[in-house]
C-alpha cells in the first residue's frame, strides 16, 4: 500500500516556514542586552540590542502594513446595514491575524510592558550600544549610537560632552554622526529649510515635496497604529457599561482621539515636549515662495491657496494669492492631498465631540495651526516664511502657580538650635534655593543608613527597576510607612523607623519656616534612597546618576521652557534632600540653567547637609555620577495643596499618634494599623 507523503511534507514545510518567520520578542532581547551589560559582555550587548531594535521596527512595520492592507481589502462602507458592517469587521480581523502571524509569528506581538515601550521611544537601547561599541573599540558605531540617543535626549549633559570627544577621535568621521531613528518627513523638511535659507530654491522644492509625501505617509502609519487595544482610564472608577453599541462607541472614540493626536505627534521632534509651530502649513508656505523664486507660478499659486486652507484670513498669503492670480491671468486650486486631509480632520473633530459626550469627558480643541507670520512688502512681492519655526506648548501654558502667591520670600528663622545656613540663593546663583548643615547628627545619620540597608528594595518607587536613572548604579528606596511596618514586625528597631518619620517632619518645618510660607507645607512623597556604584561599570562613564530635571514640570532645554503639565508632578511646590553620608566618589548635587547644561551651583553631600528649593523650572537639578561607594539620602517633596497629600504619610501619622497614646503591645494590631 503506497502512502502519499506529499501532504505531510507540505505541512512540515509550513511549520518550518512559520518558525523561521517568527521573531524573538524584542522585550526579551532587550532584557538579555541589559543583563549582558551588567556582566560586562559587550559583544552580547551589541548582539541583543541591535536585534531588539530590528525586531521592534519589524513588529511596528508589520502592524502598519497589515492594518493598511486589510483595511483596503475589507472596506466598511457607509451602509447602515448591521450585518454588512460586522461582515467587514470580522473579515478584517481574520485578515489581520493571518497577515501578522504569517509574517512575524504570534509570539512577537504579545503585550509588552509600558516601561519597555517607553525605553524604546526614549532610545535607551542606543545608550547601551554606544557604551558597548566604545568598549569594543568600534568608535564609528559608538558615535552613531551616541548621536542617535542624544537626538531624543538633548538634556543629557555628559552625552553632549561625549559627542564632542568622539569628533576628535581618530577613525570617527562626520558621516558617522547620523540619526538612525530619523523620521523621513522631518529629515527632508529640515534639509529643505537649510537649502531655502541658503537661497537654493530648486533644491528646497525637491526636499519640501519629499517631506510632504513622507508626512502624509507617516500620517497614514500613525493612524494605523492607533487601531490597537485601547484603555478607558476615565472610566476605571465607574461601573463600566457593557452593551455592544456603547463598547464599540467608547473604543472608536479612543481610536479617533489617538488619530487626531497624530497631528501633534508628526510635528514633534524626538526628545521634545512640544510640537513645531505651524508645522504642516509651513511646508506650503516655503513651497509657494520657493516656486515663485524658480518662476513656477502655477505651483506657487496652488501652494499659497493650500496654505489658506489652514489659515483662512492670513493677510500676507491672501496678498500672495492675488499677486500670483494677477500674474497668471486665472485662478488656481489648492492641492487635493491637503483638501482630503482637512476634510477628514474636520469629520474626526465632529465625531469626537459626539464620542467624548458619550464618555463624559469634555473635548478640547488643540491649537494645531499657529500663524507663521509674514513680511510686508510695499512692492507686493510675495512673502515667504522668515525661517525656522518656534515652539509652542502642547496645552495652554499655565503661568499661575501657588508659589507665586507666596511672593517668593526666604531667610526666615531656622527654629532648631544647631541648624545653620551654609549657602543661600545668592551663594547658589539662583532663587528659592538653600543649603543647611547640621540638620541631624552623625549618630542619626548612621542609624538611618542602617535602616536603609535593612528596608530598601531595588527600584522601590520606580516600578521595581533596579537602575531607573542609569544602568551604572543600583537604586534602592523605602518609605516611612514601610519602615514602621518593619518596626512592628521586629525586623528593624521601631525607634529607627520613628526617627525616619521625625527627621522628615523636621525637614518640613525647616523648609516651611526658612521660605516664610504663609500656608502649611504638606508631604507629597517621602523616600529614603541609596544609590550604589556598580563595580566594573564605572570606566569612562558619560551619564549622570540622575539626569537634569525639574520636580513639577517637564523640562524642555531647547525651548528654554518647563511645561507644567502631566506626567510631571505639577502639584509639587518645594523639595528637600537630606544627606546621610559623604564617603563616596562623585554624587554631587547640581543646579543648572534651563538649558540643562550650564551648571550654576554644585553641592557635595555630607551627613546632616540638606538642600531645599522650590520645585519649578527655576531650579533644574540633577546628580553627578556616583563612581564609587554608596550615596544615601532622605528625599522629600512637598505640596501647598492639601488635596495632594501623600496617602502613606497620612497612614503613618495615624500610626505615630497611636504609638504616642497607647502601649504598642497592648493596643495596636499591626495589620489593622497598616
Amino acid at each position: 500500500m503506497e502512502v502519499n507523503v506529499l501532504p505531510q511534507l507540505v505541512a512540515a514545510f509550513l511549520l518550518i516556514l512559520r518558525a523561521t518567520c517568527s521573531l524573538e520578542p524584542y522585550d526579551l532581547l532587550y532584557d538579555n542586552g541589559v543583563e549582558a551589560f551588567s556582566k560586562g559582555d559587550y559583544a552580547g550587548v551589541v548582539r541583543y540590542m541591535e536585534k531588539a531594535l530590528q525586531t521592534f521596527s519589524k513588529v511596528r512595520e508589520t502592524k502598519i502594513r497589515c492594518r493598511l492592507t486589510c483595511e483596503e481589502q475589507h472596506r466598511i462602507d457607509g451602509s447602515a446595514n448591521t450585518e454588512l458592517f460586522f461582515d467587514s469587521v470580522l473579515h478584517r480581523a481574520v485578515c489581520l491575524n493571518h497577515c501578522i502571524e504569517s509574517q512575524i509569528g504570534s509570539q512577537s506581538v504579545h503585550k509588552v510592558s509600558e516601561d519597555v515601550i517607553q525605553d524604546f521611544h526614549r532610545r535607551i537601547p542606543y545608550n547601551y550600544l554606544q557604551l558597548a561599541y566604545r568598549k569594543l573599540n568600534q568608535l564609528d558605531k559608538a558615535a552613531t549610537a551616541a548621536h542617535t540617543y542624544f537626538q531624543a535626549n538633548p538634556e543629557h549633559v555628559e552625552m553632549s560632552q561625549n559627542l564632542e570627544l568622539y569628533k576628535a577621535l581618530e577613525g570617527v568621521e562626520e558621516k558617522n554622526f547620523i540619526d538612525r531613528e530619523a523620521r523621513p518627513h522631518q529629515k527632508a523638511f529640515s534639509a529643505g529649510v537649510k537649502l531655502y535659507d541658503n537661497g537654493d530654491y530648486e533644491g528646497a522644492v525637491v526636499l519640501f515635496e519629499e517631506a510632504l509625501t513622507e508626512y502624509y505617509k507617516a500620517d497614514a502609519e500613525c493612524r494605523a497604529l492607533c487601531e490597537g487595544p485601547q484603555r478607558f482610564e476615565e472610566q476605571d472608577h465607574m461601573l463600566y457599561r457593557y452593551s455592544l453599541t456603547e463598547l464599540i462607541s467608547d473604543h472608536y472614540t479612543q481610536v479617533l482621539h489617538c488619530q487626531h493626536e497624530c497631528v501633534r505627534d508628526l510635528a514633534t521632534r524626538p526628545g521634545r515636549l512640544s510640537p513645531m509651530e505651524n508645522y504642516l502649513p509651513l511646508h506650503y508656505d516655503y513651497l509657494q515662495f520657493a516656486y515663485f523664486q524658480v518662476n513656477k507660478l502655477e505651483e506657487a499659486l496652488s501652494c499659497a491657496l493650500t496654505y489658506l486652507l489652514f489659515h483662512e484670513d492670513e493677510e500676507f498669503m491672501t496678498e500672495n494669492v492675488e499677486y500670483f492670480t494677477e500674474m497668471l491671468g486665472h485662478e488656481g486650486q489648492p492641492r487635493q492631498e491637503a483638501v482630503r486631509y482637512l476634510q477628514r480632520h474636520k469629520q474626526e473633530k465632529e465625531l469626537l465631540l459626539i464620542g467624548t459626550e458619550n464618555l463624559g469627558v469634555p473635548y478640547t480643541e488643540g491649537n494645531y495651526w499657529n500663524s507663521a507670520g509674514g513680511r510686508e512688502d510695499a512692492n507686493r512681492i510675495p512673502s515667504g516664511t522668515d525661517g525656522w519655526m518656534e515652539y509652542v506648548p502642547i496645552s495652554e501654558k499655565k503661568n499661575t502657580s501657588r508659589i507665586m502667591l507666596q511672593h517668593l520670600r526666604e531667610g526666615g528663622p531656622l527654629i532648631y538650635e544647631n541648624v545653620r545656613v551654609e549657602q543661600n540663593s545668592l551663594d547658589l546663583n539662583g532663587s528659592q534655593r538653600v543649603v543647611f548643615d547640621d540638620v541631624i547628627s552623625e549618630d542619626e545619620c548612621s542609624e538611618l543608613k542602617l535602616l536603609a540597608h535593612t528596608t530598601t528594595l531595588a527600584g522601590d518607587g520606580y516600578r521595581g527597576k533596579m537602575s531607573p536613572h542609569t544602568p551604572n548604579e543600583k537604586f534602592e528606596g523605602t518609605t516611612v510607612l514601610k519602615t514602621l511596618q518593619y518596626g512592628y514586625e521586629g525586623r528593624v528597631p521601631l525607634n529607627s523607623a520613628r526617627l525616619f518619620y521625625e527627621v522628615s517632619e523636621k525637614a518640613r518645618k525647616i523648609v516651611e519656616s526658612y521660605f516664610m510660607l504663609n500656608s502649611t507645607l504638606h508631604f507629597s512623597y517621602t523616600h529614603l534612597v541609596c544609590r550604589t556604584a556598580i563595580t566594573g561599570q564605572q570606566d569612562h562613564r558619560n551619564d549622570l546618576s540622575h539626569p537634569i530635571h525639574a520636580d513639577n514640570c517637564l523640562l524642555d532645554p531647547e525651548a528654554n521652557e518647563c511645561w507644567k503639565e502631566p506626567p510631571a508632578y505639577t502639584y509639587r511646590d518645594y523639595s528637600a534632600l537630606l544627606y546621610l553620608n559623604g564617603d563616596f566618589d562623585g554624587g554631587e548635587f547640581i543646579f543648572t540653567e534651563m538649558d540643562a547644561k550650564t551648571i550654576t551651583a554644585s553641592v557635595k553631600p555630607r551627613c546632616g547637609r540638606m538642600v531645599g528649593f522650590s520645585s519649578g523650572g527655576e531650579n533644574p537639578h540633577g546628580v553627578r555620577a556616583v563612581t564609587s561607594g554608596q550615596r544615601c539620602a532622605v528625599a522629600i517633596w512637598f505640596t501647598l495643596d492639601p488635596l495632594y497629600r501623600e496617602l502613606e504619610r497620612l497612614q503613618a501619622d495615624e500610626v505615630i499618634q497611636a504609638l504616642e497614646n497607647q502601649h504598642l503591645s497592648s493596643y495596636i494590631n499591626p495589620k489593622d494599623e497598616l
